[in-house]
């Protein structure tokens, strides 16, 4: 992400938000900040050596009591986003979540090759090189490479070393796990990214606007040579993201003519719109193999950017690596919310409890104090996810849970949502009316760049709109506790070329109990339509992701897909609810309705408006398969 909002967007897996600015701390008060740091922690900078001869900038933080009869285990993290401040006598702020910080561990920052003062030119999501290969090089053999040189050249280390990460360093977690080193015992991919076609970039061929734009316009800046500096991002001058990226003209001229720059990745992605072998080749999934290390991976349900990357690298390193240690902590938590926050709510979503500081103090510091210094033995079962709804973490034995039932919701007449699948032999539908230039907004936030909380915002401002579809079950019985993949079935025709289709579940809360006081009345969340997952679907993938298919104009088409894994309990007397578009703007891009080979190409001239039909008779009944749990 940008260098300028990495802390609040792409987060650091040894690091929380600085908590206050350096300071020389006073009698009464301990040092803070940086003073902290040094008052702990001395410092080294080397240029680490790699096997084709490039050389990585690493930074030590060794415990200033490390000796020979009290060693340490080494953590590191491997990241695009600056080891710095440079210089031996500038230290950091902070250095890892305080649970971390305080228990002593030798800290390890790398800059990975060709991202600031390391040596070598960057490759975003750098392929995997093939193994056996002798002088290839890619993300695992410049961390097994690391790790031999600081075993060979650090003090006072137990032997031991760590990796963890968070986003993108989550993905540099993961690749240096890949045939571990075996020094390295301990590996921790939180968030990770997995494949930039289903996470933070892409929903399933529908382009991320917002979030890759803001990204890419300090980042994929090119650094012909070593530098402390990053690029500035673009200045939106206006806190309106909808009518910034509404005016933004043609997506493929972005970089030159807004960014004012040549962005290569950018235009990588304007060159590959459909899932081809430029994509395939940066899909780590398949080479999560050769881990002998335990592994820690950590997501949250209400990530807007990597939510696919953890439950699908969990799910790759379960098959490819039978009898390792491998858990997955599923939590309540926007990205990296779990490493510097209290975690006890996301927007107007409230949790019952401080989340982050638990599994903090619960989960992350025993899993390393466990595996890097022998010490105790964490409590962290092969699944530990959060309930929404219910507020309560759940143990499992296996992800997704297989002791449940698949229920099938199908849209009905009248906005109903019904367990009995139609019946009505006639031809049924609901329509609305599609305009690439009125986009239906993803949050009702005003916000540049793109929100976090819309993962859990209250969604009466979509309903409320003529484009918007909405099903919904009358008040539930009994608790309804859904968990793992959505499968959506849905039956659409439209009077365009081609079409977005955004699939949204949602917990609709009863209105206000009786009885309340006025004070809480204001706290209650009366008839409140939460956001529980949400999916875009672009319909020109129906038939394949590599070869894009045009509909014909008014004939009915299928689409399937899987949305996004869940753990949410529906309780008894609130709905479930299911809300239908077209559009989701600024996060997703607009698709113009009619057929252009490639929406980066997309005229002005081709966004047309298009009558989009959802179809719910019985031949053609459009659907949401969950898997229900029993009750606990």
């Amino acid at each position: 992400m940008s260098v300028r909002i990495v802390a609040a967007i792409a987060g650091l897996a040894l690091a929380a938000a600085p908590p206050c600015p350096a300071t020389a701390g006073t009698s009464e008060e301990p040092p803070s900040g940086a003073a902290a740091i040094r008052a702990r922690y001395a410092k080294f900078e080397h240029r680490v050596p790699m096997r084709d001869g490039t050389r990585l900038f690493t930074v030590v933080y060794a415990p200033n009591d490390a000796s020979e009869s009290r060693r340490y285990p080494i953590l590191m993290e491997r990241t695009p986003y600056s080891a710095g401040p440079y210089g031996a006598d500038r230290y950091r702020d902070w250095l890892a979540p305080e649970e971390l910080e305080d228990e002593g561990f030798i800290f390890v920052w790398q800059d990975v090759r060709g991202r600031y003062m390391s040596e070598g030119t960057f490759v975003d999501l750098r392929p995997r090189a093939a193994a056996g290969s002798g002088a290839a090089i890619d993300e695992t053999t410049d961390t097994y490479d690391t790790i031999e040189w600081l075993l060979r050249n650090v003090p006072h280390h137990n032997g031991k070393v760590g990796l963890a990460g968070l986003s993108y360093p989550g993905f540099y977690a993961s690749v240096g796990a890949i045939d571990s080193h075996p020094a390295l015992v301990a590996v921790s991919p939180q968030a990770p990214i997995a494949d930039w076609f289903w996470d933070d970039m892409h929903r399933h061929g529908a382009f991320n606007l917002a979030l890759a734009f803001t990204f890419f316009s300090s980042f994929g800046t090119p650094r012909p040579e070593p530098t402390e500096e990053q690029a500035g991002g673009v200045d939106f001058n206006t806190p309106d993201g909808y009518q910034y990226f509404l005016e933004l003209g043609r997506l493929a001229d972005a970089d030159d003519r807004v960014l004012g720059r040549d962005i290569p990745f950018w235009n990588d992605l304007a060159a590959h719109p459909n899932y081809d072998e430029f994509w395939k080749a940066r899909d780590v999934l398949p080479h999560l193999r050769g881990i002998k290390c335990a592994v820690l991976t950590v997501g949250g349900w209400f990530d807007t950017e990597d939510l696919y990357g953890p439950l699908r690298t969990y799910e790759a390193i379960e098959r490819h690596n039978p009898g390792i240690s491998n858990s997955l902590v599923m939590g309540p938590w926007s990205h990296g919310q779990w490493l510097g926050d209290p975690g006890e709510k996301l927007g107007s979503a409230e949790f019952g409890s401080p989340t982050g500081e638990w599994f903090r103090d619960n989960v992350l510091l025993p899993f390393f104090r466990q595996h890097l210094k022998g010490e105790g033995r964490a409590d962290v079962p092969e699944v530990l996810a959060f309930e929404t709804g219910a507020n309560r973490w759940r143990r499992f034995s296996e992800w997704p849970p297989t002791h449940g039932s698949k229920r099938t919701l199908y849209f009905a007449d009248r906005g109903g949502l019904d367990w009995q699948p139609p019946t009505a032999t006639g031809v049924a539908f609901d329509e609305y009316v599609s305009d690439p230039a009125k986009p239906v907004p993803y949050t009702a936030e005003i916000v540049a760049g793109w929100s976090k909380n819309h993962m859990t915002e209250d969604q009466r401002f979509a309903a409320r709109r003529p484009d918007v579809l909405v099903y919904r079950t009358a008040p539930l019985d009994d608790d309804v506790i859904v968990a793992g993949p959505l499968e959506v079935e849905l039956w659409v025709s439209t009077t365009g070329q081609d079409a977005d289709f955004v699939v949204k579940l949602i917990d609709e809360y009863p209105g206000e109990p009786r009885g309340l006081s006025a004070e809480e009345t204001k706290k209650y969340p009366g008839h409140r339509q939460m956001l529980v997952r949400g999916e875009p679907f672009r319909g020109r993938f129906r038939e394949s992701y590599e070869r894009p298919v045009p509909f014909v104009p008014g004939q009915p088409a299928r689409i399937t897909f899987r949305m996004n894994d869940i753990l949410h309990n529906f309780q008894r007397g609130h709905r479930i609810m299911v809300q239908v578009q077209s559009t989701w703007f600024p996060f997703i891009d607009r698709n113009p309705q009619s057929w252009v080979d490639n929406i980066f190409e997309a005229r002005p001239e081709d966004f047309v408006r298009a009558t989009q039909r959802v179809y719910r008779s019985a031949g053609q009944s459009s659907s949401l398969t969950l898997t229900v749990l029993p009750a606990p």
